[in-house]
């Protein structure tokens, strides 16, 4: 490829990129400044400080990157769930129910757990 088709594709990047930071920070600004001052007796902010307001909420919700802290647990959740399947596949129908059974028990808040038959109340 070429030198300046690769200059011409990130100066076009920053450009839109430039655009659409501007675009969202005077989109806050005007639906704050349109609510917040009538709603809530709060201050008028400029554009500066509703950059400033953005980054601040994209620090303290937002994390940084892709994915953010939601891919990190749902990468584990599925090296768990494939940990499981593996063992649940090198187990017996009987051990596979026994185990179900066990973990049903064992899991989850005292209100939801289930008691086994011989424990369960009889209704007269």
């Amino acid at each position: 490829m070429n030198r300046s088709f690769w200059l011409f594709r990130g100066l076009k990047f920053i450009l839109f990129a430039a655009l659409f930071i501007a675009a969202a920070g005077y989109l806050t600004m005007g639906l704050w400044n349109w609510l917040v001052p009538t709603l809530f007796h709060g201050p008028f902010i400029t554009f500066w400080q509703t950059l400033g307001l953005l980054l601040l909420t994209r620090i303290l919700f937002g994390g940084w990157g892709r994915g953010g802290r939601g891919a990190a647990w749902a990468r584990q959740r599925k090296l768990w769930k494939q940990k499981m399947e593996s063992r649940m596949a090198g187990l017996t129908p009987e051990e596979q129910e026994k185990f179900r059974l066990k973990m049903q028990g064992a899991c989850g808040p005292a209100w939801m757990r289930r008691r086994p038959a011989e424990e369960a109340p009889t209704t007269p």
